[in-house]
């Protein structure tokens, strides 16, 4: 498999090399504001880039050689440049010192800033912070915490020195097999723009830029760089494109970046309709538009499209279009036009701007900060007669590998070469659990022995040192039943942690060990929880996961299941946080997990086809994905979405509307929330509006608001309010190419989940109502068969 993946190019951020070079490249040298240039008739003033309005005379003076490099990034540390002196950045622009444009620095995200922790010749460690996975972060359900996590990476962006961070990413949980999941929010277009434009306005509060990728219809990543997606112009607009239509409206994202799959038989990076009549046509953006590293085909057509930037970028693409240009191809006005949008970001810049970087960004802080989210995004999925939290004079007793080899975060250009990672088992110890030391000491015993064994050391990753470790999966320990027997007697509950890790380039599978548990796994959580049970004792799951795996098959067994996701570096203390009540756990589920796999609504159609080696994928369940479809189709999920308990209980009443009940261009909606437990608590709360089908048919339920109270005492109240706009409503028309608020009664109801409806109320639309036209682009070339209701 390995072979395979070092076969195909890679993505936002991937570096093939693992090489190693004493040389560093400089960035361009301060130089004075005007520059003389001497020709053969004299002296003349040379335009220099000093801001917006000196753009244009910039661009007039560019040569048509620098006009075709200057849209072509300068490539890849060990593949066609030695690195960069930021060792770890993964791409940079090309600068022209005579005309005053510096270079820019790249680096990937978006779970933190990944760069190498160290530099030849220096004995300074540029440690970054790893934050808690995307899907954790987007499972707070709070915007707050989400800006502030992007505003400490954007600072260790700006502080080691890069100008451009390529993250946060947005694509849809179209299925929960899809390797790079971890680094996507959300199967909800909603939560994933507004969580997205609240990371992106936090990072650029620091004068870097933030990149949204992967633009658009990037669910997969198996063939990732040749699949072609067919998918219906309403899914696209309604599920695919929402998400970054909101962050590009709600954030003004300096960068774009496109991403590798086609959309209907065009490469998105190859795609007018995507890039310019969408993008900047229909929602303004002015910005400009990356491809991802070795995307598409044609680097002619990707500047015609409005993809103004290729990277990483080789000589061969800048000699392309210097060529199109010359033969009549390309016209030189499509080079300006790009030129223009990624010149009117540079002057944004630390690097234009001469900021002196410090290389040392405030980590304890951000450490803090990476805590705080992991524990607000935990979700706690069951808790039977109270188990959780845990009285800190508990004795506990940990089984499974992963208490002691815990996740911080997916791998490939979403990991982080963070300082430390707290393992569970170090978390609960520093809380001050009495942790069972003989059980301990054998599991690392075993750990240490099996990473000795050839198959399971670890290993310098195939992509590079900058991607981390290649860190093989070790069996379970076997357990023996007098150390589920000594364990049980000498303490008062037992934790079972099961731990799962994916990445770029490839994608899960329904096997035992991935999605399904492995037998081991559950002959440890079977025979654990007998024998505790046979003592009147409790045991707790802990699921230290990028995404859902099958829960229903041993559930029942167990009295307490904490999701604690990949919660980055302060994994072990944020689990602390979250089991001993010090927080008490408020996220919720952002993607369904299913009863079984084959519930998923595009079970059946993924990776595509050919099965062996797909070269298309039809998304043949058109907008019913996640809860639409399992709460229109009437599927039982395992956990809905949503979902998700508290150490208290909350009251959500009182769901009321505009008066009159009639829309006028506006809803206000309003509900009382009461803690009407006993602990402090926060809850989410979720606005879902059903839609009258008229000609288009709606799903059951939409999310179209969402809001989380502060943290809330016993018999404490908050009043919430709504408010949606026309917009937020509609769906869209594919025969009038407009977004469309078709008249009926609709419904809104008011919850803790997709299925937890505390209370509802009506409004009426009068009549039909075109509430945006936008472009009629991006059809499908194929007819396919869409699920239908009817």
């Amino acid at each position: 498999m390995l072979s395979k993946l070092l076969a195909i190019t890679f993505s936002s951020s991937l570096l093939l090399s693992g090489f190693t070079f004493d040389m560093a490249s400089a960035k361009t040298q301060n130089l004075p504001r005007v520059h003389k240039n001497q020709t053969s008739i004299g002296q003349t003033e040379v335009p220099y880039l000093s801001d917006s309005a000196s753009i244009d005379r910039v661009i007039r003076a560019m040569t048509l050689e620098e006009k075709a490099k200057f849209v072509v990034g300068v490539g890849m540390p060990g593949i066609t440049r030695a690195p960069f002196e930021i060792t770890g950045a993964v791409g940079g622009t090309y600068g022209i010192p005579r005309l005053g444009i510096p270079e820019l620095r790249m680096a990937d995200g978006p779970a933190g800033l990944r760069i190498r922790p160290t530099r030849p010749g220096q004995t300074q460690i540029y440690y970054a912070t790893a934050f808690p996975i995307a899907t954790s972060l987007a499972s707070t359900w709070d915007t707050a915490v989400a800006k502030v996590v992007g505003e400490a990476q954007g600072n260790e962006v700006k502080e080691y020195g890069i100008d451009m961070f390529l993250a946060p990413a947005l694509n849809i949980h179209r299925n929960p097999l899809s390797g790079r999941n971890f680094e996507y929010y959300s199967e909800d277009p909603l939560i994933s723009g507004k969580i997205a434009a609240s990371v992106v306005n936090g990072i650029q509060s620091n004068g870097v830029g933030a990149t949204i990728k992967h633009f658009a219809a990037n669910n997969q990543e198996t063939n990732r760089m040749i699949i072609d997606t067919i998918v219906s112009q309403r899914a696209l607009r309604e599920i695919y494109l929402k998400g970054f239509e909101m962050a590009v409206k709600e954030s003004h994202p300096w960068a774009v970046m496109s991403s590798y799959n086609k959309i209907n038989g065009t490469y998105t990076s190859e795609s007018a309709d995507l890039l310019t009549t969408v993008l900047r046509k229909d929602w303004g953006y002015k910005g400009f538009v990356m491809t991802d590293w070795f995307a598409g085909k044609d680097p002619v057509e990707q500047m015609k499209a409005g993809n103004d930037l290729i990277m990483p970028g080789s000589p061969k693409n800048s000699n392309l279009i210097k060529l199109a240009v010359e033969g009549g191809r390309l016209d030189e006005k499509i080079l300006d036009r790009n030129i223009k949008n990624i010149l009117r970001i540079v002057i944004q810049t630390p690097e234009f701007k001469k900021y002196q970087n410090s290389d040392q960004p405030d980590l304890k802080a951000h450490a803090m900060v990476a805590r705080k989210a992991a524990a607000e995004g935990m979700i706690l999925l069951k808790n039977k007669e109270r188990a959780l939290p845990i009285n800190k004079n508990k004795k506990i007793a940990l089984f499974g590998n992963t208490q002691i080899e815990t996740i911080k975060g997916g791998t490939g250009s979403g990991d982080v070469n963070a300082a430390y990672t707290v393992s569970i088992a170090e978390g609960l110890k520093e809380a001050g659990y009495q942790i069972n030391q003989e059980l301990l000491s054998k599991y690392k015993t075993y750990i240490d022995s099996m990473r000795r064994q050839e198959p399971y050391k670890i290993k310098p990753h195939p992509w590079g040192e900058d991607f981390g470790k290649l860190v093989p999966v070790i069996p379970e320990k076997p357990l023996q039943e007098n150390e589920i027997t000594s364990a049980s007697k000498e303490t008062d509950l037992g934790i079972i942690v099961i731990g799962r890790n994916s990445g770029e380039a490839e994608d899960r599978k329904v096997v035992k060990g991935d999605y399904l548990l492995s037998d081991a796994e559950q002959d440890m959580i079977s025979r654990v929880t007998t024998e505790y049970h046979n003592q009147g004792k409790k045991v707790a799951v802990i699921l230290n996961i990028g995404g859902p795996i099958e829960v229903a098959s041993w559930r029942n067994q167990v009295d307490s299941i904490l999701l604690a996701w990949q919660p980055g570096q302060e994994a072990g203390n944020a689990v602390a946080d979250v089991v001993s009540g010090k927080v008490n756990p408020s996220g919720k589920l952002t993607t369904t997990f299913p009863v079984k796999y084959s519930d998923v609504p595009s079970a059946a159609n993924f990776p595509g086809t050919p099965a062996a080696n797909p070269a298309k994928v039809i998304y043949q369940e058109d907008i019913y994905v996640g809860y639409r479809y399992f709460t229109t189709f009437g599927v039982k999920p395992a956990y809905e979405f949503g979902y998700g308990l508290s150490y208290t209980d909350f009251d959500i009443r009182d769901v009321k509307v505009n008066k009159g009940k009639k829309f006028k261009g506006k809803l206000t909606i309003s509900t009382m929330v009461e803690n009407t437990g006993s602990f402090p608590g926060r809850e989410v709360v979720q606005v879902y509006v059903s839609a009258p089908d008229g000609k288009l048919e709606k799903p059951a339920v939409e999310l179209r608001a969402f809001a989380k109270t502060k943290v809330l005492k016993p018999n404490q109240r908050q009043l919430l309010h709504f408010n949606l706009k026309a917009k937020d409503l509609a769906s869209f028309d594919e025969e009038k190419s407009a977004w469309v608020l078709e008249k009926g009664i609709y419904t809104v109801k008011v919850g803790a989940s997709s299925e937890n409806i505390k209370g509802s109320a009506t409004f009426t639309v009068d009549h039909d109502m075109i509430v945006q036209k936008v472009s009629d682009v991006l059809k499908s070339k194929v007819g396919f068969k869409r699920l239908t209701k009817q």
